[in-house]
């Protein structure tokens, strides 16, 4: 599992982070495209960009573009394979399916709603919480950052959504207006590039209810915003989105992440006012680091 830090000037201080992951689900081939079209346009438009400038004198950035590593390129096999939704780990003694779904696997009420113990069902979600390695290793990362971390962005597809934590119907998070409000302020941002709309809600009412899911288990840790995109479409190509949308799509989305990013940064740093960074793009050095959690 390979993750980029971006980190403009690191003098050893430990700075505020954004974490962002793609394609926990295999088949979502769009996300993993959008992580990367992330990672690309910060690198670009840093120096040239004010506000991101200034944000990333703040911020880190961690981006993992492909969560689900063996399942992904298990979707890449052949038509047969393209719609693999787990991981590709063994299966248990009294069952022939391989794979674990990594986005029932986390430790919040943990296979308590929206899973089935069959598995070979797409929503298997293992044998016991965090049993996988690649939820585990997730867990290690953000458990060790949580003063850190500020945003976690999961990124799936489809249905043209932002979620907001809980999947489970009985659980509401703390700041649910704030981040409803931030939420829609995103949507609205990213309808302005293609004319695309995003319904913004908790996973539980706009979704369907589940558990175990990374972005709940994100906010329960404290990480305050803790967001999930559901990409395009709503149906019509679903999984199998068409070449000429993958860019329409990477463009929106930067632009909702973007605004939310924002957002969060004016709020931690009191508008940049204490940040005391120097703005000289020809004294600025960007590092980009990458990194394997296994």
């Amino acid at each position: 599992m390979t993750y980029l830090k971006i980190s403009v000037n690191p003098d050893g201080k430990q700075k505020k982070a954004i974490w962002m992951d793609c394609g926990i689900h295999a088949r979502e081939w769009i996300a993993p495209a959008v992580c990367q079209w992330f990672v690309k346009e910060i690198l670009r438009t840093f120096k040239t960009d004010e506000k991101l400038n200034k944000m990333l004198q703040n911020l880190d950035f961690y981006v993992m573009p492909v969560f689900n590593i063996d399942g992904y390129v298990f979707s890449w096999i052949n038509k047969t394979t393209r719609l693999w939704r787990k991981s590709r780990s063994a299966p248990p003694d009294d069952c022939d399916c391989y794979g674990v779904d990594l986005n029932r696997n986390f430790n919040f009420l943990w296979a308590t709603v929206g899973v089935s113990f069959n598995c070979c069902a797409s929503t298997y979600p293992g044998s016991a919480a965090v049993s996988e390695k690649e939820s585990q290793a997730l867990t290690e990362f953000l458990s060790k950052r949580t003063d850190e971390i500020l945003a976690y962005f999961t990124l799936h597809s489809y249905s043209q959504k932002i979620l907001l934590p809980y999947g489970h119907p009985n659980v509401s998070a703390p700041n649910y207006s704030e981040l409803m409000k931030v939420g829609l302020a995103a949507a609205e941002a990213m309808k302005s590039v293609h004319g695309m709309e995003y319904e913004v809600g908790n996973s539980a009412t706009i979704l369907y209810p589940f558990s175990g899911n990374s972005q709940d288990w994100a906010r329960l840790i404290g990480i305050p915003f803790s967001f999930t995109f559901e990409l395009r479409d709503k149906g019509k190509f679903a999984f199998e989105l068409p070449e000429d949308q993958i860019q329409p799509v990477c463009e929106e989305v930067y632009v909702g992440v973007h605004h939310i990013i924002k957002y969060i940064h004016d709020k931690t740093f009191h508008n940049g006012a204490d940040s005391g960074a120097v703005l000289c793009s020809f004294m600025m050095w960007t590092f980009i680091t990458v990194t394997t959690l296994l």
